[in-house]
């Protein structure tokens, strides 16, 4: 039994996409285009359309057109690390672990807010639920593509005690936790992280420019940090949309990743 007419238009147009003919980010030919190109009915041009975001290869933008998915190539994040050092939620480390693998960090400017805690806060930090944290959150980019979007809190008391620059929008050059230590002798000795997946907020999906239909899931990581003392020091969210970001936990002892990824 022969293909039905959007399937070909599909397969003919997906051998286009992996030959190179329609390059990453290349608007496709319009509706009539392909209509008048295969001779198809709209309705039929628009089931090899759907076929198409459906794979995966092209995505639809409201009021601009559809357009060649652009592949993009994924990092792989170490969690695990030194339960004293900031591990991969510090900006230091961050840059230090995408430079070491041959590419371009980035970060935006730091915002800062001081808020109300909210429940989830309040028990992770454990302070009071109208008590006020300070919030610091930033944007990172990996070869200029948005990669992920992280927000850190702190109880506002840290600042009232002499960390000052927490209320700054400022980067902390040497990173919060060696701050911390510097000048409240707070020492972070471990951290737990618990990761889940959701689909992904508006506001995400702009910034990471995903497809609005919520086909591509967002991780979320939120690091609770502790002290000698086993107190909360810090609460540290992270998202990352799941088509550019894998993650990797390091038990025993085990090659560096580098070595893995060379030897493959």
């Amino acid at each position: 039994m022969p293909n039905p007419m959007y399937r070909q238009i599909a397969e003919d147009l997906r051998a286009q996409i992996e030959s190179g003919a329609l390059t990453p980010g290349q608007q496709l030919y319009t509706e009539i285009e392909l209509r008048e190109r295969y001779g198809a009915s709209r309705n039929t041009v628009r089931d090899a359309i759907k076929l198409l975001i459906a794979l995966g290869l092209v995505e639809s933008k409201p009021g601009q057109g559809t357009f060649v998915v652009q592949k993009i190539d994924p990092f792989i994040t170490t969690l695990t690390g030194d339960p004293s050092g900031p591990g991969g939620g510090d900006q230091i480390f961050y840059r230090s672990e995408v430079a070491n693998r041959n590419r371009k960090p980035d970060v935006s400017p730091v915002q800062v807010e001081i808020q109300e805690a909210s429940d989830d806060m309040a028990a992770a930090l454990r302070i009071p639920t109208d008590a006020e944290v300070i919030s610091r959150h930033e944007r990172r980019f990996i070869d200029r593509t948005p990669w992920s979007m992280q927000t850190s809190y702190y109880p506002v008391e840290f600042a009232d005690r002499g960390a000052e620059r927490l209320r700054s929008a400022g980067n902390i050059k040497e990173g919060t936790v060696q701050y911390l230590a510097d000048t409240l002798h707070i020492r972070q000795v471990g951290y737990r992280d618990r990761i889940t997946v959701r689909a992904p907020k508006p506001t995400e999906t702009d910034f990471f420019k995903l497809p609005p239909d919520g086909r591509v899931p967002i991780y979320e990581i939120i690091r609770t940090a502790y002290d000698g003392n086993g107190q909360p020091m810090r609460m540290t969210v992270t998202v990352y949309p799941a088509d550019r970001n894998e993650f990797l936990l390091d038990v025993g002892n085990v090659p560096p990743l580098q070595e893995i990824e060379t030897s493959q």
